[in-house]
């Protein structure tokens, strides 16, 4: 297995004020993402280990999750993703609102510039079998293992996991306590330069 990247010591604090500075540049393709903070019922959360569709990309662990289709809701595409990537069906009125956000630019390895709006959710599951047969070609090229995280191991890894701020944001919610407005996580990627 390739070494992981260090994450940053210590992630900026979660907000629920919107980064001023995620704004779409004109150029840049929009790319809404739900993605899925999905825990067991040891409190554990499920990520994935892979590199991203990103220029330059790293080793990483993310969430279950990815991009909206036209049309479809965010609680439809979080189902659709969690059924493709797990093999777990939870339909779509499963998801409760929206916990946090994060967004910003990034550039494809063919250079095109993106910026993203990932939303995430977060759901239970009393026990869960994961199944990856489900996931496209370019999934399974991308990723080459999944894994249960205590919180304890989060916050102890020196792997960088994505979203920043992951454990921190965590820890309420494994205790029952959902925030009344989506908190804004700081996005994982520095600003493209071209």
């Amino acid at each position: 297995m390739p070494a992981a990247t260090p994450h940053p010591e210590k992630p900026p604090p979660l907000t629920t004020t919107p980064d001023p500075e995620a704004t779409p540049r004109p150029a840049a393709t929009p790319r809404p993402t739900a993605r899925v903070l999905l825990a067991d019922a040891q409190d554990r959360v499920l990520l994935f280990r892979g590199l991203g569709p990103v220029k330059n990309s790293t080793y990483a662990w993310f969430t279950p999750g990815g991009g909206v289709h036209p049309g479809e809701s965010l609680p439809s595409a979080a189902s659709r993703e969690l059924l493709e990537e797990t093999g777990i069906t939870l339909p779509p009125e499963a998801f409760g609102p929206v916990v946090a956000v994060t967004s910003g630019h990034w550039t494809s390895d063919e250079g095109g510039l993106f910026f993203a709006r990932d939303s995430y959710f977060f759901a239970r599951v009393p026990e869960a079998t994961v199944d990856v047969s489900g996931m496209e070609q370019l999934e399974r090229s991308l990723l080459d293992t999944f894994r249960w995280w205590p919180l304890a191991d989060l916050r102890r890894t020196a792997d960088r996991v994505i979203p920043l701020g992951l454990a921190d944001l965590l820890e309420p919610l494994l205790a029952g306590d959902l925030p009344t407005t989506p908190l804004t996580l700081p996005w994982h990627l520095p600003e493209p330069t071209e």
